[in-house]
C-alpha cells in the first residue's frame, strides 16, 4: 500500500484523525508502555506511540501509517484476539499485505499494575467491538480436499488460513477427504453438538457434501439449522465464498469466517428416480450445464474454459425441449425489484429469521417428525402426480434452465442477482436458444457487466418449485451444485431457512443486487 495514497482511500485510517487529535476519553482509552496509548475508535482501533517517529520504514509494528508519524489505525473487523499476560498486553490481528492477502500480525505493550484492572476492562470493550454479533472462538471442523485447487489446498491452509484461525483462538480439528463422497459421510457421522461450524478447503462440491451429510442424519433438521456450512477457497469452482465472502482469497476467507454471522440459508431438495439430494447453490440444463460440465477437458483453460463453451453452444443456438411445471411466487421483474428492496432494507435479526422459518417449515403437529430428519416433501417427489396447481408447459426451443439459489456462479457472473439466503424462493432464469446471434453475445457481456436481470429476453422468476422433463433427447447434463447428476426427469423443492451459513451480513449476499 502506498503511503502517498489520499488518507480516504486508507481503510486503516480513522476519518476522525485528519482534522483533530485523538481524543483520550478515560473510558476509550487505554495508557501502555512509555508514551503510547490504545482508543477505541469509531470503526478502528487507534494507536498513538510517540516511538513510532523513530521507525525508518512505513510499515512498523505491521501498521499502516495515515499521514501522522505517531499514530496507526487497525479496523475491528480485522482484529482477531487480545489477552492480558502477566507483563504485555498483545492484540493479534490481520494485517494486509497486498490487495488480496493478509497475514496475521501483533504488537503488544507493557502494562502497569495500576493499569491492568481497566486493562481487562478494555479489552473486553476491544472484542465486542470487534466481534459484534459474530461468535468468537468457533469450533470448526476443517475438511481439506488434497486435490483441490490443483493439489495446493493443503498448502494454503498451512499458509493462508490455520493462522488466522489459531489467533483468533478458533478450536480446530482437521481431517483430508479420501474420496468421492467423503465428506457426506464424515458430516453424516458428526457429533452435532462439537462443532459451530464445517469448513470445506476445496471448491463447491465439498459444501454440497456436506449437507447431503447432515441431511442423513437421524436430526438432520437441528444438525442444519445449528452447524454453519463454509467454504474456504481453493478449488476451481469458489461461488460459495465469492457470495458469502466476497473473495477467492483463502487467507480473507478465513478472516471472513472468523468474523462471519450465523445465517439461515434456503435449501432445495431435488427428487429423481428414488433418491433425494440437497442443493444450496445451482441447477442447471441446457447452455450452462454443458458449458461447466461438457468441457471438463479444458481444464487447462481455467475458468475461461466456461466462457468458451458458453459462447460456442450460444452462436450454434442449440437448443434442448423439454417439459416443465413451475410453482411461481413472482413474476415480473419490477415486482421482483421491490421484493428484493424491502427484504435487503429491512433485515430481520437471526432469531426472528429462524423463528419465521421454524414456523413457515413446520406446524406444531410435526415439529418432533420434522426435527428427527429432512422436511417432509409439500409437493412429493418426481415419480408422483403433478402437484395441484402445476401445469406442465412444453419448451421446445430451450436454450437455458437454470436456477439459483446464490447470486454469483463464478468471478464476475451474477446469473441471479435478485437471491436472498432465505427469503424462501429459488430463482429461475430461462432464455430460448433460438435468440440471435447478437443478443447472445450480449448475454454473456451482460453477466459480467451486472446487467443480465434486465435483458428482455431473459425471462426471471422466483419460485418455490419445479419439475424438468426431457424431451427428445436421451443424453445431456444436468447440473446440481456444479456435479453431474443423470440424465432423467427431476423435481425440485425449495425449504426455506434449512441450512446455515455465515456471512458478513447475516441477511444478504455480497453481489451487487437489483434493490
Amino acid at each position: 500500500m502506498d503511503s502517498s495514497s489520499s488518507i480516504n482511500d486508507d481503510p486503516f485510517v480513522d476519518p476522525g484523525l485528519t482534522d483533530q487529535p485523538v481524543d483520550l476519553a478515560d473510558d476509550l482509552t487505554l495508557s501502555v508502555g512509555r508514551n503510547a496509548f490504545l482508543t477505541l475508535g469509531t470503526d478502528r482501533l487507534i494507536v498513538l506511540d510517540e516511538s513510532f517517529v523513530k521507525a525508518e520504514s512505513r510499515h512498523c509494528c505491521g501498521l499502516i501509517s495515515n499521514g501522522s508519524k505517531t499514530t496507526r489505525a487497525i479496523p475491528f473487523y480485522n482484529i482477531l484476539w487480545s489477552n492480558l499476560s502477566t507483563f504485555d498486553l498483545t492484540i493479534h490481528y490481520a494485517q494486509p499485505t497486498s490487495k488480496n492477502v493478509v497475514r496475521v500480525a501483533i504488537i503488544a505493550y507493557a502494562v502497569e499494575k495500576s493499569e491492568r484492572a481497566k486493562a481487562t476492562t478494555w479489552i473486553a470493550s476491544l472484542l465486542d467491538r470487534a466481534y459484534g454479533e459474530s461468535q468468537r472462538r468457533k469450533r470448526i471442523k476443517v475438511l481439506i480436499n488434497p486435490f483441490g485447487g490443483k493439489g495446493s489446498a493443503q498448502k494454503w491452509y498451512n499458509r493462508d488460513i490455520e493462522p488466522i484461525f489459531t489467533a483468533a483462538r478458533c478450536e480446530l480439528s482437521v481431517e483430508k477427504t479420501q474420496f468421492r463422497g467423503h465428506a457426506v459421510e464424515i458430516a453424516e457421522n458428526l457429533e452435532v453438538n462439537a462443532f459451530d461450524v464445517i469448513a470445506s478447503c476445496s471448491g463447491d462440491g465439498l459444501p454440497h457434501e456436506v449437507f447431503n451429510g447432515l441431511g442423513k442424519k437421524k436430526n438432520a433438521w437441528q444438525a442444519l439449522s445449528q452447524i454453519a456450512v463454509v467454504q474456504l477457497p481453493c478449488g476451481s469452482g469458489n461461488a460459495m465464498s465469492w457470495n458469502l465472502n466476497g473473495t477467492d482469497s483463502p487467507s480473507l476467507a478465513a478472516l471472513d469466517i472468523v468474523k462471519g454471522i450465523q445465517t439461515p440459508l434456503d435449501l432445495i431438495s431435488i427428487t429423481q428416480g428414488n433418491r433425494r439430494t440437497l442443493s444450496f447453490l445451482s441447477q442447471a440444463v441446457g447452455v450452462v450445464a454443458e458449458s461447466d460440465l461438457g468441457t471438463e477437458n479444458l481444464r487447462w483453460m481455467g475458468s475461461a474454459r466456461f466462457t468458451y463453451g458458453f459462447l460456442v453452444r450460444l452462436l450454434g443456438k442449440t437448443v434442448y425441449p423439454c417439459d416443465v411445471a413451475v410453482k411461481i411466487e413472482i413474476g415480473d421483474k419490477s415486482a421482483i425489484r421491490e421484493h428484493y428492496r424491502h427484504e435487503v432494507t429491512n433485515p430481520a435479526s437471526r432469531s426472528e429469521r429462524r423463528k419465521a422459518v421454524s414456523s413457515k417449515t413446520v406446524d406444531s403437529s410435526s415439529m418432533s417428525e420434522i426435527r428427527d430428519g429432512l422436511p417432509t416433501l409439500d409437493y412429493g417427489t418426481v415419480n408422483d402426480d403433478l402437484p395441484s396447481g402445476w401445469h406442465l408447459m412444453p419448451y421446445d426451443k430451450l436454450g437455458n434452465f437454470y436456477a439459483g439459489n446464490m447470486a454469483y456462479m463464478a468471478p464476475n457472473a451474477v446469473f441471479f442477482p435478485a437471491t436472498l439466503p432465505n427469503d424462501g424462493f429459488l430463482d429461475l432464469v430461462t432464455v430460448d436458444g433460438d435468440i440471435s446471434r447478437r443478443a447472445a453475445i450480449q448475454s454473456l457481456l451482460a453477466v459480467e457487466k451486472g446487467t443480465f436481470f434486465e435483458m428482455p429476453h431473459v425471462n426471471y422468476r422466483k419460485i418455490v418449485g419445479y419439475r424438468w422433463i426431457p424431451k427428445g433427447q436421451r443424453d445431456g447434463f444436468i447440473s446440481i451444485d456444479g456435479e453431474r447428476f443423470p440424465f432423467e426427469p427431476f423435481q425440485a423443492e425449495v425449504h426455506r431457512g434449512l441450512g446455515t451459513v455465515l456471512s458478513k451480513s447475516g441477511h444478504s449476499y455480497e453481489a451487487r443486487g437489483v434493490a
